[in-house]
């Protein structure tokens, strides 16, 4: 049995209630519920929501919102795997055990079905917890630098002068979705471990909007591939 979870709370600080801002014409979220649709994987998709309004609207779109998540786990500092943790703690409750659960950002338009399915078959396959979503570094990052009171501190000074071709590649969790077996997400506070397996995106569809920027470049993409 495989779920999907999608947590959207509300009140976003840098978005007004971003999990549905109209994009396009639709609620942003809805299109984290349609990818997981057209995945065909899931038995459910859960909507996790402290807002009755952002419930109603999950519903209307093919996901169910049957509870409503608690404050302590609704703030900006609540962790997703803590999230995950509570909604499978109430489908047990339930008598229902998933085997697999997937957790899906809400806002993630640009998603595809094949991305669920890729990277389900993957987990299922083989002896990992946790598949997480990721994106290549588009510039090696021990050339990268912090800027204190406009000072220039390196990351790694002794790699400065070094060819590109010679440095690591590095990823960095892209935001999008996580797929974990429903003991993990029981037992682990973590979920980028040794046994988690990274399935890169390509750097176009591997964006995560945190503010009006990120926003407005992924219309930009959506628009161009629809």
């Amino acid at each position: 049995m495989k779920i999907a979870v999608i947590p959207a709370r509300k009140n976003s600080k840098r978005i007004k209630n971003k999990n549905i801002k109209s994009f396009f014409g639709k609620p942003i979220i809805s299109y984290a519920i349609k990818c997981a649709i057209k995945s065909k994987l899931f038995d459910k998709i859960i909507v996790s929501t402290d807002s009755v309004k952002i419930a109603k609207i999950s519903k209307k779109f093919g996901a169910i919102a049957p509870f409503l998540r608690p404050k302590k786990l609704s703030s900006d500092t609540a962790f997703t795997i803590d999230v995950i943790k509570h909604t499978l703690n109430w489908l047990y409750n339930k008598n229902i055990k998933p085997d697999y659960v997937c957790c899906i950002y809400p806002t993630t338009p640009l998603l595809k079905p094949q991305d669920l399915k890729k990277s389900y078959s993957i987990i299922k396959q083989n002896k990992f917890d946790f598949i997480v979503s990721s994106a290549k570094y588009s510039h090696p990052i021990e050339r990268s630098f912090e800027i204190k009171k406009n000072k220039i501190k390196l990351f790694k000074s002794n790699k400065i002068f070094s060819r590109t071709q010679k440095l690591k590649t590095y990823d960095h969790d892209a935001g999008q979705f996580y797929w974990g077996k429903s003991n993990a997400w029981i037992r682990k506070n973590n979920i980028l471990t040794s046994k988690c397996f990274a399935y890169r995106l390509p750097k176009l569809r591997a964006q995560d909007i945190d503010n009006i920027e990120d926003w407005n470049f992924v219309e930009k993409i959506f628009k161009l591939n629809n």
